[in-house]
């Protein structure tokens, strides 16, 4: 019994100091991490392009992205937002899950686009679909990227001849032949 009586004690001062020990023997925490001010947050508009409703042509969406000092992050914020879709009555172009890769611009002006394996395997249409997805893109980088004077669209880091088989991809694109 009086072992048991020992062993009761001694687990009750155990436990005590590690209470205490666990309330007194506190380290500064750091403040919580405070969200950085919109109003200083700068901003830059761009226009999207995306299938009209009736996917007969295109239309323009005009939408503010975050700016972005560097060009692959720039890039990749026009691609992402082509992506997601429009925000009005306009149709999505870009398949599901296209993500740009790598951007390279060279000192001619030619803009290469190495986008991820979506945007080949989620084609899913015809010769107007190959095109509004090409020309939706091709017209967005146009008219965005001014310094991009041709494009370049290649996935997974390997050219492509054609989404398709209506429009070749081997060779860079004019931006002035996708109205």
């Amino acid at each position: 019994m009086r072992r048991l009586w020992f062993l009761v004690v001694a687990v009750v001062l155990l436990a005590g100091g590690f209470f205490a020990w666990q309330r007194f023997d506190r380290h500064p925490t750091e403040p919580p991490p405070v969200a950085p001010d919109s109003a200083e947050t700068s901003v830059r508009s761009v226009a999207l392009w995306f299938a009209s409703p009736e996917g007969d042509s295109l239309v323009s969406e005009p939408r503010d992205l975050p700016e972005q000092p560097e060009f692959h992050a720039r890039m990749a914020a026009l691609v992402a937002a082509l992506e997601q879709g429009p925000r009005g009555d306009a149709t999505r172009t870009l398949p599901e899950g296209t993500e740009l890769l790598h951007a390279y611009l060279d000192e001619t002006g030619l803009l290469t686009l190495d986008l991820s394996l979506a945007f080949r395997q989620g084609f899913q249409g015809g010769a107007r679909m190959e095109e509004l997805m090409v020309s939706s893109l091709v017209r967005t980088v146009a008219a965005n990227v001014p310094e991009a004077k041709r494009i370049r669209i290649v996935c997974g880091g390997a050219a492509i001849s054609t989404l398709g088989g209506h429009f070749p991809l081997d060779r860079p694109l004019d931006p002035d032949d996708w109205p």
